[in-house]
């Protein structure tokens, strides 16, 4: 098996990123799966060429993308993307998409492939906070995993795809008052967690991960 995984460049005016942080200190090889790891530009509508080629070239039988919610105090194993861009920043090229359709052949939500339940579960039993969440924003996160999700509707059926956001380091908050953050080890751990979780799980746990607001 051939798990690509992705992580963003820095965006937003920080200097680091976590998720490619933590993506390219990844094993070469996680039970028994090859381990492909890929920088993506925090870029609208480039990110998802890029993935498209290296998805075309790697030809994985997952794909997981990483990115950073700054934030948000755990690891964040998202269940929806939305057909939607409207950014509140622009991105590192200078767009600013407001309302904008992803694609207009697309439906207008995609859900995870991934055995998201299972996923968190397992960090949990690592002692790493997780939960399920359903929103990946609007921004290049939710843009990148409606990309997947859609090229695989389209282009990669065979292909199973989802996101996972991770957050801050703690050196990103160091000015950030009261602003939640992880260090690098445990969002290792977590993200190899994750590809040991998809690897060994073909149907996920039936558990509750859902939220009342």
């Amino acid at each position: 098996m051939k798990v690509l995984v992705t992580g963003f460049d820095p965006f937003g005016g920080e200097k680091v990123n976590p998720a490619f942080e933590a993506v390219k200190r990844l094993d070469d090889k996680i039970a028994g799966a090859q381990v492909i790891k890929v920088e993506i530009p925090t870029v609208f509508r480039k990110s998802i060429e890029i993935l498209d080629k290296k998805i075309d070239e790697e030809k994985p039988d997952v794909v997981i993308c990483v990115g950073q919610a700054g934030g948000r105090f755990d690891m964040t194993v998202e269940r929806v993307a939305i057909n939607i861009s409207d950014a509140s920043i622009e991105d590192n090229e200078g767009n600013m998409p407001i309302d904008e359709k992803i694609f207009e052949d697309g439906e207008n939500a995609y859900f995870s492939s991934l055995p998201i339940k299972a996923i968190v579960s397992n960090m949990r039993n690592e002692k790493i906070p997780a939960s399920v969440s359903n929103t990946a924003g609007t921004y290049v996160c939710n843009h990148i995993m409606y990309g997947l999700l859609y090229l695989i509707d389209k282009k990669y059926k065979n292909i199973r795809g989802g996101f996972i956001h991770v957050p801050y380091l703690p050196e990103q908050v160091i000015d950030k008052k009261s602003t939640p953050s992880m260090n690098i080890n445990d969002i290792v751990t977590a993200l190899t967690v994750a590809i040991k979780t998809i690897v060994e799980t073909k149907n996920d746990v039936k558990i509750s991960g859902g939220k009342t607001h």
